[in-house]
């Protein structure tokens, strides 16, 4: 276990829940990249995930990496939707599988072709299981995701605990960047009941009081990425969520 995840492990721990802001750099410069972490950062992110479902510019990452870092102390976590998405500059990377992909590339074949990047960058790579539920949105078409309905929390729950079976150390249901209904807290809770790892949730989440009923039902870390695109203070929308969700009791059921 490296240094990045004993200390998202550690404030799970202290702080009951997480907020994490997702930059993609397609969509702003890296000087506003930089802009945006840093108020996510005076507003309680707890670190920044760099990545997109579409972004294929090793040279973008690269530059909104340095960027970042340069204003930020929170760790930068890479995350990756392709072989393309490996900075030396990142602090860790998320060495995930998308496990209801139809296409064995994002399963695993990605993963073995950056393999040797990610221990030569000497990137710390933290093992995460994947799964894109509801629309799944740009990230599901992507991933070429097989689609599962809201309505079938039990086809989730198998891949969690598939996911925990093969040694993955942290869960991730995502809904998609821009879903129009984050994913509900049934779905959550039952796969919080079933394993026994940090849960991340994420995709639809615009507000305070969904990412505090994500959290309610059992998720550990709360990812929003397209509420920092869209202008205005995003210190104080992050702020807002980070009060929610400290210290708040999960109710799993």
């Amino acid at each position: 276990m490296g240094r990045v995840e004993e200390y998202l492990l550690d404030k799970i721990e202290r702080e009951g829940a997480l907020h994490i802001t997702l930059i993609d750099p397609e969509k702003m410069s890296p000087e506003e990249a930089k802009e945006v972490a840093v108020e996510a950062e005076e507003g309680g992110s707890s670190a920044i995930m760099v990545g997109g479902s579409t972004l294929v510019s090793n040279q973008d990452l690269d530059e909104a990496v340095k960027a970042i870092k340069s204003g930020v102390e929170i760790p930068v976590i890479l995350f990756p939707n392709n072989i393309s998405c490996i900075s030396r500059f990142a602090d860790a990377i998320w060495f995930m599988s998308l496990l209801n992909s139809s296409n064995t590339y994002y399963l695993i074949e990605a993963q073995a072709l950056t393999a040797a990047l990610i221990k030569k960058y000497k990137l710390e790579a933290i093992p995460m299981g994947y799964i894109i539920v509801g629309e799944g949105c740009a990230a599901g078409y992507i991933g070429h995701a097989r689609f599962i309905n809201y309505d079938h929390p039990e086809i989730v729950v198998g891949y969690a605990l598939a996911a925990v079976h093969l040694g993955m150390r942290f869960i991730y249901l995502e809904a998609g960047s821009g879903a129009k209904d984050p994913i509900p807290p049934e779905m959550i809770s039952q796969v919080k009941k079933a394993i026994e790892r940090p849960l991340i949730v994420g995709g639809g989440i615009r507000d305070a009081l969904a990412a505090e009923r994500a959290v309610r039902a059992g998720a550990d870390i709360i990812v929003t990425g397209t509420l920092v695109e869209q202008g205005g203070s995003v210190r104080e929308r992050i702020y807002e969520i980070v009060r929610n969700i400290r210290g708040v009791k999960k109710v799993v059921v």
